[in-house]
């Protein structure tokens, strides 16, 4: 009987121990009264029960390790388990006994017939590391064998006694196996559940599941080596923390990272998820990422990994990787991980070797990799590619650097874009561009042609792909349709290799709603200077009441509109570009500038009001209101006739109440002291209390 027992228990049932159940629910029983064999006392029996319990949790262990994994299982007649000569092979049930297949009979599952979230390297992983957690286990039932050859006088007790350790580990262990199993879970969310399980108070459950865990880590940092090393990301059934394309959604928060400092540039962790969830007001319109764009897979990375070291991983792994993919030399490709692969290898192969995970071992691994490929992206970057004469690229024509440029610009295509565009309305403002240039000696042979003035609009035909530029701008919907060609214009530029990874199409689609802005103000401004000559021309014609009128509003419009241009410039631009400049040159470190960058657009479009909606459309209505001005004294250079002055009443009261609108938006802010920017542009239009004395009105004067 102590030979069946050791066999039952080993997986192999026969007429005395009987396999109960299925699906995952087997168990042993032992015949009961009053069917109990006459050589079995009850007392007896209900301990070779306590004792089965631990063949059906072996049972079931064979069963999910054969049907996940069956490569790395021993077969259950194998040399690990009791000798099996003559009768003391498996017994056919006796007459009346069900008959329930051990786990050897069982046909292996298939990989194709399994649902994605049960296959992987993961899953094959956690079944390696189980089957090794199973080995003391036969190892002890073949020790037993041993003891009950050498004396047959040996008790059943003996056997509860030497297979207790069991007792406490089977059901444990059972717990992870179900939840895997009925909950689907896969990847990398193994890490986390036997993590998890790992962190009991019993140390044989703890040393059995973290020898799991090693081995499922082991499957981990094969996927990070080939990441991290060669760009390569190796996860067929979406297993590993990062993915290919765009995140699916925010990162969770993690209250003990919030305020913790990342080490780059002095930004905490909180402030970090703050810029990076800084988004325009329609967000939606703008470019969709890269097919080549990598993201972090949240929902797979275990929560002992923090956020910040996922993103370096991401961040070395998308630098190789675009070397890897790119026309580069041998010498530059090899060169982004200054040729250290060799050893970066061997302290990934330490990490794994390690019986336990070690955050900061594992963390200071990782931060060597980063810096070393963040500090040749700088050299690449800063050094080689002149990042610093791109960026004066990006703002002498995306934020109207070369002021005088866009004013040639400006009055040569004037008229041509007054009107709605049309098919050949953006040849024609790129001759118009190439001509400004030329006025201006910017004959730039390198420079011009990765510049081009685009034109969109609602119903405008997309060119194909051998026409399609790097930088797109978004189509108009039908109701955005625009009224004339300045509301279509915008701005794209080719960005040359390497630089692409910084001025991505979504940043240059962000800065092309600055240089939209931007140049509607000057355009503006150059036209209420123009009213002013043609007006200080007419002085010495006839005049009357509408005159003094139509001096004072464009005396007020002007005043605003200058101020808000030199805001923008000076007190925005130049004042951010070069904080920008001086974050460049003080660090050695790719990942900093990128921050730096980020933080600078985030800056340009938070200060210039784009982001805050009540402000931007009070300024978006002032500006329209200035251009209707602007029309009304060129087409009437004379005396206004009725229509004309009725006209002229409606643009003064809409710009006094927009003008009075602005005020208390600013005066709101400020006395709350929640933006310094609006504060800014407050003190330029009221340095002097007119405006607070005028009850934040302008070009009211007159009107009553």
């Amino acid at each position: 009987m102590i030979h069946e027992l050791l066999l039952a228990l080993r997986g192999y049932t026969g007429g005395l121990f009987v396999a109960v159940g299925g699906g995952g629910s087997v168990c042993l029983q032992v015949p009961q009264e009053p069917v109990l064999p006459p050589f079995l006392h009850p007392s007896e029996a209900a301990l070779l029960a306590r004792v089965c319990r631990l063949g059906a949790f072996y049972i079931r262990f064979s069963d999910f390790v054969e049907q996940f994994a069956a490569e790395h299982v021993q077969p259950p007649p194998s040399q690990g388990g009791p000798s099996q000569g003559g009768q003391q092979q498996q017994q056919p049930p006796p007459p009346g006994a069900p008959s329930a297949p051990s786990a050897a009979a069982a046909l292996p599952v298939q990989p194709q017939d399994l649902h994605p979230s049960q296959q992987g390297i993961y899953l094959r992983a956690f079944c390696t590391g189980l089957d090794a957690v199973l080995h003391p286990y036969r190892q002890a039932l073949l020790d037993l064998e041993q003891e009950f050859l050498a004396d047959p006088h040996l008790t059943i007790s003996h056997v509860n006694y030497s297979l207790d350790q069991f007792q406490l580990l089977f059901p444990s262990l059972m717990t992870v196996v179900e939840q895997i199993k009925t909950q689907k879970i896969h990847g990398c969310q193994i890490l986390e559940v036997v993590h998890r399980h790992s962190r009991g108070g019993l140390p044989p459950v703890r040393r059995a599941l973290e020898k799991v865990l090693a081995m499922c880590h082991a499957a981990m940092y094969k996927q990070l080596s080939a990441w991290m090393l060669h760009g390569l990301l190796l996860d067929q059934h979406e297993e590993f923390f990062i993915k290919q394309g765009p995140s699916s959604g925010s990162v969770p928060a993690q209250p003990e990272e919030e305020e913790e400092d990342l080490g780059i540039g002095g930004l905490t962790g909180k402030q970090l998820r703050e810029l990076q969830d800084m988004r325009l007001i329609e967000e939606e319109n703008m470019l969709a990422p890269s097919p080549k764009q990598f993201s972090l897979r949240i929902e797979m990375l275990p929560s002992y990994i923090p956020v910040r070291v996922a993103e370096k991983i991401l961040f070395v792994g998308e630098s190789v990787q675009m070397f890897e993919s790119q026309n580069v030399s041998l010498t530059k490709k090899g060169s982004i991980l200054k040729n250290q692969e060799d050893t970066f290898a061997a302290e990934l192969h330490r990490l794994k070797q390690q019986p336990l995970f070690n955050l900061v071992d594992f963390e200071t691994v990782v931060d060597w990799i980063r810096s070393t490929v963040a500090e040749h992206l700088w050299k690449l970057m800063v050094e080689e590619s002149d990042l610093i004469g791109q960026l004066k690229i990006i703002k002498d024509f995306y934020l109207l650097g070369r002021g005088e440029l866009f004013q040639a610009f400006i009055d040569t295509a004037q008229q041509m874009l007054k009107t709605p565009p049309t098919a050949v309305t953006e040849h024609d403002v790129n001759v118009a561009f190439q001509q400004s240039a030329h006025k201006v000696l910017l004959d730039d042979d390198n420079l011009l042609p990765l510049l081009h003035l685009t034109i969109h609009y609602y119903g405008k035909e997309h060119r194909d792909a051998a026409q399609a530029r790097d930088t797109p701008s978004r189509e108009l919907s039908p109701h955005e349709s625009p009224a004339s060609g300045w509301a279509a214009l915008g701005l794209s530029y080719r960005v040359q290799w390497p630089l692409h990874i910084l001025f991505t199409p979504a940043v240059l689609e962000k800065y092309n709603v600055v240089f939209k802005y931007l140049l509607s103000v000057r355009r503006v401004q150059a036209e209420l200077q123009h009213c002013w000559a043609l007006q200080m021309w007419c002085k010495r014609l006839e005049s009357n009441r509408t005159d003094a009128i139509k001096w004072q509003l464009r005396h007020h419009m002007t005043f605003l509109v200058d101020n808000l241009q030199y805001y923008l410039q000076v007190d925005v631009l130049e004042s951010q570009f070069s904080q920008l400049l001086q974050q460049i040159n003080s660090t050695r470190d790719f990942e900093s500038i990128r921050l730096a960058h980020d933080h600078f657009l985030s800056n340009l479009l938070a200060q210039s009001f784009i982001l805050l909606k009540p402000a931007f459309h009070c300024l978006n209505e002032i500006l329209d209101l200035c251009h209707s001005f602007c029309s009304l004294v060129s087409q009437n250079r004379g005396p206004l006739d009725e229509r004309g002055t009725a006209q002229l009443s409606i643009l003064a009261k809409g710009f006094s109440c927009q003008s009075s609108l602005l005020f208390k938006i600013l005066s709101s802010v400020h006395n709350h002291q929640i933006n310094s920017d609006l504060a800014q542009l407050l003190l330029r239009l009221d340095y002097n209390k007119y405006y607070t004395q005028a009850g934040g009105t302008l070009g009211s004067v007159g009107l009553e």
